[in-house]
């Protein structure tokens, strides 16, 4: 009896402990009379989030309100985490550049031990994010991209051969479907060596699993808020956060792929040779000309990986936004057009790696598409030591706190961008750029931590918009979704349901 009355005591204590735990957590904000909403006590700062509301949303809510101009940034809680909601650029640039070293985490979870696949540039921490960034930058530069650029053209092709042949059935495309093969079959062959033609084949077993990366979850809403509230706890668990389906096959593939060019002794310049000489340490250098160690089979396979998570659905859905926009302003289409056709022409009609600095426009749509639409609502950073916010006494950062920066909300801005719902190229003018602070545009981010891929996603685009501006004009049709839809169910802004339009040959 009396075990029993202790153990319900106890209990009862723990669960007293834990409601004041969290109650306390849940006015952290309040408690330092820093501006913040009211949290949900589930949902935090998040409320709607997966049924009514997407984070782009909330992310232009909670900076449109009343808090901008009140401080350098306001409260706000990532479920039941306390975390910091950046208001103004200054403080921007500070977190993202200036002041980098005590931001260097995006304070995401991974656990490379157990889960190979988290072990990717994107979710490493600290020291071992700064080795491994060291050693994959090499493999960005202008020169690796222009010995890929072939294999970009030679998708480029079969795009515009796959689009006569589906304009034979009739004059509706679903666009977002058609690139999406495209951007899977350029990464299969650039990250993974493999030729799954996707073009040809939509079912191709690549680019279903590729599908399935961004769809498939291990864990349920309250598994994961666990994760995210006690990370360390989490990797002294073992929890995986990969599905474990996912993780089998890109292992087994990228074993096997080492496997098949070592023995074959085959080389050809993509991302996968590059990943495999750093394996075996063929005495690649880092920036600053120091030597680099060779990596392991499962780093190598979390960085190719990584290019398949950050490469494919994010330029496939940024291609056809832009699309839908050009679909829709059929005169900058055709100026776009004009442009690709005139530059082509100057390097009698081959389409080589210098065609894509000299369309101009052609960037300038990609640059205006990437802030309408943006792919990334929120960037995210950790504190590493407490952090005063410069001219601003009552605005401290603690350790360990969440650091969110609204990039579509300053996307979104008329300070920076006048009639921002309005799709205007000229934002992107090479004057305007100019004139234009760094961190007011933020589709990869900035700083020492921006993409490392930024060069790979751009030139995928490019090329992908070149060939089809080049030989179809694309219009909105009755099946056209106007406005668009947004995935609720995503942390990026990508589209609920499909991008139908209409589409003809160009006439030479």
């Amino acid at each position: 009896m009396l075990t029993t009355q202790f153990l319900i005591v106890t209990a009862l204590t723990l669960l007293g402990y834990c409601i004041y735990w969290l109650r306390k957590r849940m006015q952290y904000w309040q408690d330092l009379g820093i501006p913040c909403d009211k949290p949900n006590f589930i949902s935090g700062s998040l409320t709607g989030i997966l049924k009514t509301r997407t984070f782009a949303d909330i992310a232009r809510d909670t900076y449109k309100k009343q808090f901008k101009g009140t401080g350098p940034f306001c409260g706000f809680y990532w479920i039941q985490r306390p975390a910091v909601f950046v208001l103004e650029t200054s403080l921007v640039k500070s977190i993202l550049i200036k002041d980098f070293q005590n931001f260097v985490d995006r304070g995401f979870y991974s656990n490379p031990e157990d889960d190979p696949l988290t072990g990717q540039l994107f979710l490493l921490e600290g020291h071992r994010w700064r080795v491994m960034r060291n050693k994959l930058s090499p493999t960005f530069t202008s020169g690796k991209m222009k010995n890929m650029f072939p294999i970009l053209r030679q998708v480029g092709v079969e795009l515009v051969r796959v689009v006569e042949e589906t304009l034979k059935a009739g004059p509706n495309v679903e666009v977002r479907d058609l690139v999406s093969r495209f951007t899977m079959d350029v990464i299969g062959l650039c990250a993974f060596g493999i030729e799954c033609n996707s073009l040809k084949n939509p079912n191709d077993p690549f680019r279903q699993m590729g599908r399935r990366v961004f769809l498939d979850q291990r864990h349920g809403y309250l598994c994961n808020a666990f994760i995210v509230l006690f990370p360390k706890l989490c990797r002294r668990l073992h929890v995986k956060m990969t599905p474990e389906h996912i993780t089998e096959f890109y292992m087994r593939i990228v074993r096997e792929n080492i496997a098949y060019r070592e023995s074959n002794n085959i080389k050809r310049n993509d991302f996968f040779d590059m990943l495999l000489e750093l394996k075996n340490n063929k005495m690649m250098k880092s920036e600053d000309g120091q030597a680099l160690t060779n990596i392991t089979v499962e780093e190598l396979a979390a960085q190719a990986f990584v290019f398949l998570v950050a490469g494919f659905e994010t330029s496939s859905t940024a291609m056809s936004y832009a699309l839908y926009e050009l679909a829709q302003r059929i005169e900058i289409q055709q100026r776009a057009r004009d442009e690709v056709c005139e530059v082509l022409a100057r390097h009698n009609d081959e389409f080589t790696y210098e065609c894509m600095s000299e369309m101009v426009y052609l960037n300038q749509i990609i640059s205006e598409t990437l802030r309408k639409h943006t792919i990334v609502p929120l960037i995210s950073r950790e504190c590493r030591e407490d952090y005063q916010v410069a001219d601003n006494p009552r605005y401290k950062i603690e350790k360990g706190t969440f650091v969110l920066i609204p990039a579509v909300a300053i996307h979104y801005d008329e300070d920076y961008y006048p009639n921002p719902e309005e799709f205007n190229p000229d934002n992107f003018t090479p004057e305007k750029v100019a004139a234009r602070d760094s961190v007011e545009w933020l589709p990869f981010g900035d700083g020492p931590r921006n993409c490392v891929g930024l060069r790979f996603g751009l030139m995928q685009m490019r090329v992908g918009l070149a060939y089809l501006l080049k030989n179809f004009k694309f219009s909105v049709s009755e099946k056209t979704q106007i406005p668009l839809k947004y995935n609720m169910k995503t942390f990026l802004s990508m589209i609920d349901g499909d991008i139908n339009l209409k589409a003809e040959k160009v006439r030479s």
